[in-house]
């Protein structure tokens, strides 16, 4: 009787992991992969931006759109690396309120954006929110970010420098959406850990 609940209770877990797995989604020490380098899934696709896949990221570089999560979050830590060139237009957008209409007004925009005309919401500020306290060119390279949403408090960190630290109550959870807007943007090693 022990030897079959022992079996049971494996073939279980290994058909959990196996979901896991299969959905591109993964989970370790508390952080959950939204997007691991090899698949979409888990992943639901608004507008027409060119998504595709290549080397260990997703990329696009000719359409509009967004890459949402079809799971809403509240309290969370976000890391992730973004590449993009320098005219590129993308942004982070966390709890959104619509995930059929992903806006800079209905969510809150982590922008990517270095040659914003109005450079208070460049890179590393938060659209229509913060202005970031560093200006840190992104064009070209691959970058970190590190969001974190607790509460009212939304923080920023770039590449191990923190742009943005504000209290603000518009949005209390949604989707995530990855944007792409113009130029050239690729996005790879997504992940997040509830608070």
């Amino acid at each position: 009787m022990k030897r079959s609940v022992a079996i049971s209770l494996s073939l279980f877990a290994i058909v959990v992991i196996g979901l896991h797995s299969a959905s591109g989604v993964s989970a370790q020490g508390g952080w959950t992969t939204l997007f691991d380098g090899s698949t979409l899934d888990g992943w639901n696709v608004l507008g027409n931006a060119n998504w595709e896949l290549a080397d260990g990221a997703v990329q696009a570089d000719s359409g509009s759109g967004f890459l949402v999560t079809p799971a809403s979050y509240a309290d969370f830590e976000l890391t992730l690396e973004f590449w993009v060139d320098e005219p590129a237009n993308s942004g982070i957008f966390i709890r959104c309120a619509d995930a059929q209409s992903v806006r800079d007004t209905n969510a809150y925009e982590v922008n990517i954006y270095d040659t914003r005309p109005d450079q208070s919401y460049r890179t590393g500020g938060i659209v229509h929110v913060a202005s970031p306290t560093s200006v840190i060119n992104s064009g070209g390279r691959w970058n970190t970010y590190e969001i974190v949403a607790q509460g009212t408090r939304l923080r920023v960190t770039l590449n191990g420098t923190q742009t943005v630290d504000v209290e603000d109550s518009q949005y209390a959870d949604g989707p995530i959406a990855l944007q792409y807007g113009a130029g050239v943007v690729k996005f790879r090693n997504v992940r997040i850990r509830s608070l």
